[in-house]
């Protein structure tokens, strides 16, 4: 088995009910066939770097993989034909890296950086 992490970019205005299901639908793509998700993380909305079919904003969500190469091109065959993705990209790693979580420590920046900025305006 090969390793792979795949992020797939939703639409703007899909809701958290649709980006559960979407998540659970390509999770149950990689099990039925004999792969493992090994991580599954929600990135949450971001900016992209230009307009994709009018949208200025995507929602990311990361799959860490463990699958062969059949069950990734079973993947990408069904994202083609879904309405609600963006893009998608799918790379294969030498080893996953699951110590890092990328979005959380930037959020936690932001938060910390605010908080500091009210104590100032509070003296």
């Amino acid at each position: 088995m090969k390793l792979y992490e795949h992020t797939i970019i939703a639409r703007q205005d899909t809701s958290p009910s649709q980006l559960k299901q979407i998540q659970e639908k390509y999770s149950k793509i990689v099990e039925k066939n004999d792969g493992d998700v090994v991580k599954l993380e929600n990135w949450g909305l971001m900016n992209l770097s230009y307009l994709i079919k009018k949208n200025k904003k995507g929602n990311y969500i990361h799959f860490k993989i463990k699958a062969d190469g059949k069950i990734i091109s079973e993947l990408e065959k069904n994202e083609k034909i879904d309405k609600n993705l963006l893009r998608y990209l799918t790379v294969k790693v030498k080893k996953f890296d699951l110590d890092t979580d990328y979005f959380k420590k930037y959020e936690d920046k932001e938060s910390n950086n605010k908080q500091i900025n009210n104590y100032e305006k509070k003296k």
